[in-house]
């Protein structure tokens, strides 16, 4: 059983994710909460699988709520999707960073909401949409310097080459085709960097592989 946290300040939106996702056999939605601080409150109670986080919300906001449960060694199981209304939000490439598992639109189809919480809830992370990696392409290119850092010395010249296909937005099987690999080998291939590198998941290889310099919006064409 995927089990679900809802948090939004507005009750009508709350409802209608929870309306989506309690019909469902395989989710159960454990808690609601209108703000950061009741977000937090029932990660620590119910350890949901996933949280479906608004960044819009009274006293601690979402972004700071994300942080401080993808920071929590407590809470090392629970993945945060972060809910926006616009796919080009300046603050969900923040929210990213901080340790999001990736975003839904709010006007998101049900089916694409259920896919969504089902990808996530497995430990995969929601960027290949092609909204996803334009967004973070978009705000990945506003930095300035980009900062490689010593972790990635540590990956040999083939995981160099995976992750750099990852920071492209490419699924496992897309990267075995493309290095002539079975699926099964890239897919072991991503298990090991993200372990090197100790990011949670592949959004933060996303996001390594821009800030590092490793790749730039538009590299993969």
């Amino acid at each position: 059983m995927i089990r679900v946290v809802l948090a939004d300040d507005q009750t009508l939106v709350r409802a209608g994710f929870r309306s989506i996702l309690s019909v469902e056999d395989d989710i159960e939605v454990v808690g609601e909460a209108a703000d950061g601080e009741q977000a937090l409150a029932l990660a620590h109670e119910h350890r949901p699988d996933v949280v479906l986080m608004d960044i819009r919300m009274p006293g601690t906001d979402g972004l700071e709520a994300t942080r401080r449960i993808t920071t929590d060694p407590r809470l090392a199981g629970v993945r945060v999707v972060i809910l926006t209304t616009f796919d080009m939000d300046d603050h969900v490439y923040g929210a990213l960073r901080a340790g999001a598992s990736g975003f839904l639109v709010k006007d998101t189809e049900p089916m694409e909401l259920l896919h969504g919480v089902r990808v996530v809830a497995r430990g995969d992370a929601l960027i290949a949409p092609a909204v996803t990696r334009r967004l973070i392409s978009e705000f990945a290119s506003r930095r300035r310097q980009p900062e490689p850092g010593p972790r990635l010395n540590a990956l040999t010249e083939r995981e160099r080459e995976v992750m750099g296909l990852v920071g492209a937005g490419l699924s496992n099987d897309e990267i075995a085709a493309r290095l002539v690999l079975s699926p099964a080998t890239s897919k072991t291939h991503v298990s090991r960097i993200m372990t090197k590198l100790g990011v949670r998941d592949r959004a933060q290889l996303v996001i390594l592989a821009y800030e590092s310099g490793m790749i730039t919006p538009g590299w993969l064409a």
